[in-house]
């Protein structure tokens, strides 16, 4: 089978957690020791959050004062090559080593008159309390939202039209390789009005581009691991319930956060409704069991 799995960014670094290099790493070990067992018995492709790498980072260039602040597609670009090369490397550390991996940089197209652009709704960065949060909205101009118990910044998310590097992709799946690729989402581009590909300062969801990333690659199967176990009903309360099925039609009667759940639950209808395949959401120490239809929550067309 060929897979695409998408790995959320608490699978990468734990909410509340330190951003360190070590805690990173720590946590990637653990991601793809649940891979590996994957990767020797299919085609895999991996993507991956960025959310709190890619506000670390934005966070380090606001305070270097000697030069003006990096844009977040050069940050999303340098958080591909970070995350990527510690999961590469990790993997290559169980995988056996005659198994090629390769991280490759990769562009997504935006429309530049996507009404996201209007509704920032994407947290990137660490979270904080409110009195944190309400001081860095004032001093900094961001939005701020609420994300769980916790308040984070919002930036524009903007929906992907089309991922740059496909047929290389497509080259290294024919060659047996793991390939990690749209991290973050990809790295956020537009044309301008001149017709020349440019960055642009927002943050892709990544579940929607690993929705397109595996419709386009011909995927069996989209896996988003997140840190719950499958999508639930009433989440947070006495009543909470988890879906263990459903259908898009099924799971559209039903609202769920923009700023967490409610992308990856429709990266999943989207995934089906066009490819015809599973998608399924839940925990990333269920991998095994996602792929073979027994955990998480699993989205089917009928």
């Amino acid at each position: 089978m060929r897979i695409v799995i998408a790995l959320g960014g608490n699978a990468l670094l734990r909410r509340g957690e330190d951003m360190t290099a070590e805690n990173q790493r720590k946590n990637i070990q653990i991601a793809v020791s649940a891979l590996a067992p994957i990767a020797e018995q299919n085609e895999l492709v991996i993507s991956h959050g960025n959310g709190p790498q890619v506000g670390l980072l934005s966070l380090q260039s606001a305070a270097y004062k000697e030069v003006e602040e990096y844009p977040l597609d050069i940050l999303g670009a340098q958080t591909q090559g970070m995350i990527g090369y510690m999961i590469e490397q990790e993997l290559g550390n169980i995988l056996p080593i005659e198994v090629p991996i390769t991280s490759i940089l990769t562009m997504v197209e935006v429309d530049p008159d996507d009404p996201a652009f209007n509704n920032p709704t994407k947290p990137i960065g660490p979270v904080y309390n409110k009195e944190e949060a309400e001081a860095l909205k004032n001093d900094k101009g961001w939005e701020i939202k609420k994300d769980g118990e916790y308040w984070r910044r919002v930036v524009a998310s903007p929906i992907p039209h089309r991922i740059f590097e496909l047929r290389p992709i497509h080259w290294l799946l024919e060659k047996n390789t793991v390939v990690i690729c749209a991290g973050g989402g990809g790295i956020p581009t537009i044309y301008n009005k001149e017709g020349n590909l440019e960055g642009v300062e927002v943050v892709i969801d990544k579940d929607r581009a690993s929705s397109l990333l595996a419709f386009e690659l011909e995927a069996d199967v989209l896996i988003m691991a997140t840190d719950t176990d499958g999508v639930y009903l009433n989440w947070g309360t006495e009543a909470e319930k988890r879906i263990s099925n459903t259908t898009p039609e099924e799971i559209r009667k039903y609202e769920f956060d923009a700023g967490s759940m409610g992308p990856k639950v429709e990266a999943a209808c989207s995934f089906i409704e066009r490819s015809g395949q599973r998608a399924v959401i839940g925990s990333l120490t269920d991998i095994e069991g996602m792929v073979n239809g027994t955990a998480g929550t699993q989205f089917m067309l009928k």
